[in-house]
């Protein structure tokens, strides 16, 4: 069993604990709390909660994502999803909750922003702290945000009386999410003071992928190589599928590559639902019948039929199972909980070293206008990983530069390399949009043209209706 009070996330799932992540910190008036360090802990672990429920990272969030990857296929109600199909108004509702859940998680930061400074019995070192934490979050969640809305309402410590406040500008949302990464980078601990709070190191990752977005390809190049340097972290070594299990099994704790992760625990309503896959009859998702609410294909589906089978993490990636639409259907289990009975104790990564190392292979190349022998190292490592082999030595799996004619050549490579490796993880979707090519690529394996309004999701109603400063001709298109 996981080892539940190494980790702020499960202490607090305890049951003497539990009210602590539920708290609604706004219900509480400021001027009789947020005075001491207990106070201000609990606050910011509020910041977690709706982050963490089924409607947002647990269940909606990934499943609407990978719904949309390139590799992905939905069924049942997610069926809309996959097909670019415009969403019905089941899926709807479900980015409509996950908005509302990130927006929850944003007005529990800015509480912590605003108040913790003015506690009386906390050392300055201790609310420097806290608020870095929050405005990690704060940045973490307006980045989801801004990448799957474009410009949202920007709510900070400063308009929290505020009700009706307009969409802002993509460039404006960007502005404070590198300014709060920033402020993160430099008030947060060089190591988390519990598994599972951020560090500097997870601001710099972050702000990292931000510049690759904002195409700052010097400045992303220049963090992820702070983080590469200070060896804090490293690729857990496997030599065979089953040893992934080390990396996203539910009794895994930690590991050398975890840089920031929601952790989740078996307990009641505190597991990762989407990614379980209860071992019943193999395939079954808590208990007879199973839910395949997604699945992909082994013949189908280049990207997947394509997938060299001696990389072990395709192996360890599916079930091949045939659900009642062929024997070269695939279902995931990169996130399997054999024990898992209403949520599974697997923890959700944000960012792995493998995502960091990734951002530097790309935007090495980028900057120096050329692949190069640092930033291609970076992309061996998790390809070497990939085959089982040491991922600090070199290898007969190794790319070499003379592989690149073009710079194109090169990314597409890192792009693919990327694809297999944070599969199943809420990040294709969004990389390909980066990128520029979704609709081609979607076209390319599924053979389906992509209408420009699938590239955002849905304002909810419930902010144009009770946001006097958003109308319905600030939606975005399409919908």
């Amino acid at each position: 069993m996981k080892k539940i009070f190494t980790s702020l996330f499960f202490a607090a799932v305890c049951m003497g604990c539990s009210d602590i992540l539920e708290e609604k910190p706004k219900s509480l008036a400021s001027e009789n709390f947020y005075n001491t360090a207990a106070e201000a802990k609990a606050a910011v672990n509020a910041i977690y909660g709706p982050m963490r429920t089924d409607p947002a990272l647990s269940t909606n969030y990934p499943a609407q994502l990978e719904g949309l990857a390139d590799y992905g296929n939905s069924r049942g109600t997610q069926t809309p999803v996959s097909l670019y199909q415009g969403l019905d108004n089941t899926n709807i509702n479900r980015v409509a909750t996950i908005w509302d859940n990130f927006y929850q998680s944003i007005r529990n930061a800015n509480l912590v922003i605003a108040n913790v400074p003015k506690g009386t019995s906390m050392t300055d070192a201790e609310k420097a702290s806290f608020v870095a934490e929050a405005k990690y979050m704060r940045a973490l969640i307006y980045f989801a945000l801004v990448r799957n809305w474009a410009g949202v309402p920007l709510r900070t410590e400063e308009n929290m009386t505020v009700a009706d406040i307009p969409r802002s500008s993509v460039e404006d949302v960007y502005k404070l999410i590198v300014a709060d990464a920033l402020a993160a980078e430099a008030g947060l601990p060089d190591n988390p003071s519990e598994i599972g709070r951020p560090t500097k190191w997870a601001a710099k990752t972050m702000l990292s992928e931000v510049y690759l977005y904002l195409e700052k390809w010097e400045d992303s190049r220049a963090k992820a190589k702070e983080v590469i340097d200070s060896k804090k972290y490293s690729l857990v070594a496997v030599s065979v599928s089953e040893d992934f299990q080390k990396i996203y099994g539910p009794e895994v704790v930690n590991t050398s590559e975890e840089i920031f992760y929601f952790k989740y625990s078996r307990q009641q309503g505190f597991g990762l639902v989407s990614y379980a896959h209860r071992k019943i009859g193999q395939y079954n998702y808590y208990g007879p019948g199973g839910v395949y609410a997604q699945y992909t294909d082994s013949v189908s589906n280049s990207v997947i039929k394509n997938w060299d089978f001696k990389d072990l993490r395709k192996n360890h990636m599916f079930y091949n199972v045939d659900i009642g639409l062929g024997s070269t259907s695939l279902l995931y289990r990169k996130y399997r909980d054999p024990l898992a009975t209403g949520g599974a104790g697997n923890d959700y990564p944000w960012y792995r070293y493998a995502d960091l190392l990734l951002f530097h292979a790309e935007a090495d190349a980028r900057a120096n206008g050329k692949p190069t022998a640092d930033g291609l190292e970076s992309l061996n490592k998790v390809h070497r990983r990939a085959y089982g082999k040491p991922a600090e030595a070199a290898s007969t799996v190794d790319f070499k530069l003379a592989d690149f004619a073009t710079l194109q050549t090169y990314i597409d490579k890192v792009v693919q390399e990327r694809g297999y490796e944070t599969m199943y993880e809420g990040k294709r979707w969004n990389d390909l949009k980066r990128l520029g090519i979704a609709k081609q690529r979607i076209l390319e394996v599924k053979n389906i043209v992509v209408a420009e309004k699938h590239m955002l999701w849905p304002i909810p109603n419930s902010e144009i209706l009770y946001n006097k400063a958003i109308t319905a001709k600030d939606q975005n298109p399409g919908y």
